[in-house]
């Protein structure tokens, strides 16, 4: 292998980039909107909810239990209706999450110390945020029994019962529970998807097309020297994005950063190989710009963004899916992702994330040199 002729074809692809618009666009603008999107558009955290309340009996206990739910951050009390259908025709039209409904003799139930049921009507259409608002609500509620269980001890002279055992949490790594801050870091493989296995796979395909194959293959460049001067330019372009990434990350979503920016960057530039060298493979095989970009998509940006734990935890997927994970590159580097981000897990601890990157590198490295050949045919 020669450098100046490594250079030459490295400089080459320079060329075809900025002739290629599109291209550029898309390494530029990429980064920038897939973190803004994620960041801004997909949050996971559900606050706010809407409820309508159906107050039968309008007395001051009821009201205090009302004000329970208003001091939550999860729910937003936006209108207390006089009857039942209005209460129903809300949550048909989508405008309440809940419909809450107090019954004309809860004051009088609580004094006397007996069971007093609270109907609350949750729309299902969504099961998760169904599943969240029935335990936030169950939450809101036995805080508001248990205040009522002491007072009504106390008002008559008894002694308070032993209070039940409970569980005081802490929770780490991600201690205000925010979505943004696992969601935005998983956004580097999809950034590094785009601009390593989509853009590259049009390489090959794209000297088919526009008729250089010929002249190409009569240089005295060797099959290894075309692969990595080629890639070169779009790894420095990929490593680009991830910079901008995390600068966009740390600096504007405010995710926190327990990590050291070593390990990150040498994780991205083994990811990086990875998909450049996929990319480059299927531009082989391809020949063709349009299937090539299909392909890369197909095999690549989807499986990094359903399959890779990105958004969707792979342990509550069904068991065959989670054994296909293991075979995809964007699992591994999404976990390192989370774990230099947000627990700060050093090099030497990321051996389960780093091997399989390595094994995928060097194999995939392999296959996409020998899969390129000088001849026409």
């Amino acid at each position: 292998m020669r450098w100046n002729r490594l250079l030459a074809m490295a400089v080459k692809e320079v060329v075809q980039i900025r002739r290629d618009t599109r291209s550029l666009i898309i390494v530029l603008l990429m980064p920038v909107v897939l973190v803004l999107l994620f960041g801004y558009g997909v949050n996971l955290d559900l606050k706010h909810l809407p409820i309508y309340v159906y107050d039968r009996e309008g007395s001051q206990d009821s009201q205090d239990l009302l004000k329970r739910f208003q001091a939550s951050d999860y729910f937003e009390l936006v209108k207390v209706v006089n009857n039942y259908p209005d209460l129903v025709r809300a949550i048909d039209d989508g405008h309440a999450k809940m419909g809450l409904v107090i019954p004309y003799d809860f004051s009088q139930k609580l004094r006397e110390g007996g069971p007093v049921g609270v109907q609350a009507l949750v729309d299902a259409s969504d099961d998760n945020t169904a599943n969240v608002i029935v335990n936030y609500s169950q939450a809101v509620v036995q805080s508001y029994s248990n205040a009522v269980q002491v007072d009504w001890l106390e008002r008559r002279g008894q002694t308070q019962p032993p209070l039940p055992l409970s569980v005081e949490t802490r929770t780490w790594y991600n201690e205000n529970l925010e979505s943004s801050a696992f969601i935005i870091p998983g956004v580097l493989a999809l950034v590094m998807s785009v601009i390593g296995a989509f853009l590259t796979s049009l390489t090959i395909a794209r000297e088919w097309e526009r008729g250089t194959m010929e002249q190409l293959v009569s240089t005295p460049v060797t099959p290894l020297e075309i692969m990595l001067g080629k890639l070169f330019p779009y790894f420095v372009l990929g490593m680009f994005g991830v910079a901008l990434c995390v600068i966009l990350a740390i600096g504007w979503f405010h995710v926190p950063f327990r990590g050291d920016l070593l390990t990150l960057f040498l994780s991205s530039a083994m990811f990086m190989v990875v998909v450049l060298a996929l990319g480059f493979f299927i531009s082989v095989i391809a020949k063709n710009q349009l299937a090539a970009s299909q392909i890369a998509l197909l095999v690549t940006f989807l499986p990094a963004f359903l399959l890779s734990g990105f958004l969707f935890a792979i342990e509550q997927m069904p068991r065959f899916i989670q054994l296909v994970t293991q075979i995809l590159p964007a699992r591994y580097y999404v976990s390192a992702l989370k774990e230099i981000f947000l627990k700060g897990t050093p090099l030497s601890m990321l051996k389960d994330e780093l091997a399989p990157l390595a094994i995928f590198a060097v194999v995939l490295t392999i296959v996409a040199t020998r899969s390129f050949h000088k001849r026409l045919a």
